[in-house]
C-alpha cells in the first residue's frame, strides 16, 4: 500500500516537473526580446544630439534630439541625423552588424546620405562604421557614427535618456 501511494506521487510531481518545463519555453516565445535596428520599419529615438560634422562644417548646434533608425525590407539601415531641417543618414547593409565591445554593435557603413525634410536625395560613398547599444536595455545609450569619402569625413553623435522608443512604419 505505502508502494502504491509513493508511486502515484512519484507520477504526480514527474508530470507537475514536465509541465512547468513544458511551460517555460512557451512563456518565453510570448516575450520576445526587442532588438535594435530591428524589423523593417522607423523607430525614433530621443535624446541628446552630441555632434554633428560634415567636413569642416559643424551642424551641432542645430542639430534635433531625436534620431530615426530606418530599416528596410531588404535589410539595409540607415541613422537618420537633422539639423535645421536637413538630414544626413549613415547607411549600412544590416546583415554587415557584428559585436563590439561594452555589449554594443558595430554596423559597416557603404553610403552617407543627405536630404532636406523627410526626402533623402544625395548620397555619397563612404568606408567608416556606426557603433551602438540596444535602446530597448531601458539605459541610456550611445550611438556613434563616422565615415569618410574620398573628399570629406562624416561625424554624427547621439546619446539616449533611456527611455522606449517610438515606432513607426
Amino acid at each position: 500500500m505505502g508502494f502504491e501511494i509513493e508511486m502515484k506521487l512519484s507520477a504526480f510531481v514527474a508530470a507537475a516537473i514536465f509541465s512547468a518545463a513544458l511551460a517555460l519555453p512557451a512563456s518565453a516565445a510570448q516575450a520576445p526580446v526587442e532588438t535594435f535596428p530591428g524589423a523593417p520599419g522607423v523607430i525614433t529615438l530621443s535624446g541628446k544630439c552630441a555632434k554633428l560634422v560634415v567636413a569642416k562644417f559643424d551642424a551641432t548646434k542645430g542639430c534635433k534630439n531625436e534620431l530615426a533608425s530606418v530599416t528596410l525590407a531588404n535589410g539595409v539601415v540607415t541613422f537618420i541625423f537633422t539639423s535645421d531641417g536637413k538630414a544626413l543618414g549613415f547607411q549600412g547593409d544590416g546583415s554587415g552588424i557584428k559585436p563590439a565591445s561594452n555589449g554594443n554593435a558595430r554596423l559597416p557603413l557603404s553610403l552617407v546620405t543627405t536630404g532636406v525634410g523627410n526626402k533623402m536625395t544625395g548620397e555619397v560613398k563612404v568606408a567608416g562604421f556606426c557603433t551602438f547599444g540596444n535602446p530597448y536595455a531601458g539605459k541610456p545609450i550611445a550611438i556613434e557614427c563616422t565615415a569618410e569619402s574620398k573628399d570629406s569625413s562624416f561625424t554624427g553623435s547621439f546619446r539616449t535618456g533611456g527611455k522606449l522608443v517610438k515606432k513607426g512604419k
